[in-house]
């Protein structure tokens, strides 16, 4: 007894059937399993257990077969438009992703050559102290300024593709930050009523406002008020953390890993004296450093080969979807692992045994002292001596 099977061609351009005849959904196939027929030399045909399709009108011929071939497979092919609407989330996540971590983010930046690329490594390490430690014990004038001016000296040393992608997104995280501690240090009003009766039951009068319309609410959100107290936590927090995060990227941008450890190995040398393991905090560092490029390039390269293949996201259902960012996920820290293993393997090959002091550390660089660093630390003690004045006059 024959079989009766649903054919449909793999490629949309199959031999055009003759004009006299009908297309035909399905074909018996032989009972008889080593027979051969014409058509299975001329087109590749695929078996499929669904139900035949519905037969092409046979009004106008073979070119009417032909379009709608070609209409029927036009379905399986993944198009742009198929990406959009609500599958074109995880997309732009992705290309997001890519593109952020394609910036040199803690990069060195070789050219173009400016003033801080000539400054000595010691003089930019007592700069990172110092521009933690002031924003902390200035008063909020002296923070803000702190601010503009790491700014302005990002956008004048950084090329304009990094300080436009960094300046942006570190704004956004300290300006996160200032809006929640703002209104969240002194935000809420007390549930507990303190237990001293109001003046009038005492028969005192009352507490005069103060003359000079000094308030310590400055603004009410609904429930939510931004005090005095507020201000000065939210400014404090948010200025450390854009001059942490800004003073170290012009820090890592100008400097190469291994004049950092050169400058924080001629800090720590006294320390081996009394026991501080000095060569492996060295060594770790100089690995640190070079492995965050492999760490970006890892990230930028996992999410380019998802979206390369263009994927329905329209298609797939939300647990598919999250299973293809658990995959991204651990296929990077998979590439990431491997890489780790591959430089321990060439440590070894080079005769590292596990114990820094036994090998000799050469950081390929020379440390002098001229004019831009005497400038750049008469610059630091200007700028501490601005802020010990002004708080003496605020």
């Amino acid at each position: 007894m024959a079989t009766a099977v649903h054919l449909r061609p793999v490629h949309s351009l199959t031999l055009r059937p003759p004009a006299a005849k009908a297309a035909r959904s399905w074909l018996p196939l032989p009972g008889k399993l080593g027979a051969r027929t014409r058509c299975s030399r001329l087109a590749l045909l695929v078996c499929s257990a669904s139900s035949p399709a519905p037969a092409a009108p046979s009004s106008s011929g073979g070119d009417s077969a032909a379009a709608f071939a070609a209409a029927k497979w036009a379905e399986w092919i993944p198009r742009a438009a198929a990406a959009g609407g609500a599958g074109a989330g995880p997309e732009k996540v992705l290309r997001l992703i890519s593109g952020a971590a394609a910036m040199p983010v803690c990069q060195f930046v070789d050219k173009p050559r400016n003033f801080l690329h000539s400054v000595d490594p010691r003089v930019k390490l007592v700069w990172l102290l110092a521009l933690v430690v002031l924003p902390a014990r200035s008063n909020i004038y002296m923070r803000f300024g702190l601010v503009v001016f790491l700014a302005l000296l990002s956008v004048w040393v950084l090329p304009n593709h990094v300080w436009k992608d960094q300046l942006g997104r570190v704004a956004l995280l300290s300006g996160f930050i200032f809006i929640m501690l703002g209104f969240g240090a002194n935000g809420a009003p007390s549930l507990i009523q303190t237990r001293t009766p109001p003046p009038s039951v005492l028969g005192i009068p009352n507490i005069p406002c103060s003359a000079s319309g000094y308030s310590y609410t400055i603004m009410k959100l609904g429930p939510l008020q931004f005090t005095r107290k507020g201000l000065s936590v939210a400014s404090t927090s948010a200025s450390l953390s854009f001059a942490i995060f800004q003073s170290a990227s012009l820090c890592l941008t100008t400097t190469t890993p291994e004049q950092l450890a050169s400058a924080l190995w001629w800090f720590m040398i006294p320390l081996k004296h009394i026991g501080v393991p000095v060569p492996e905090i060295i060594l770790t560092l100089l690995l640190s450093l070079r492995f965050i490029n492999l760490v970006f390039d890892e990230v930028r390269n996992s999410a380019l080969a998802i979206v390369a293949r263009r994927i329905n996201w329209k298609k797939l259902t939300a647990m598919e979807t999250i299973d293809i960012f658990f995959n991204y996920i651990r296929r990077i820290f998979k590439n990431i692992f491997d890489h780790a293993e591959q430089i321990s393997k060439a440590m070894v090959a080079r005769g590292f045994r596990g114990d820094p002091s036994n090998h000799k550390i050469y950081f390929l660089t020379e440390s002098s002292f001229g004019f831009s660093d005497a400038f750049s630390l008469l610059c630091l003690i200007a700028l501490m001596g601005l802020a010990s004045y002004s708080d003496q006059l605020v």
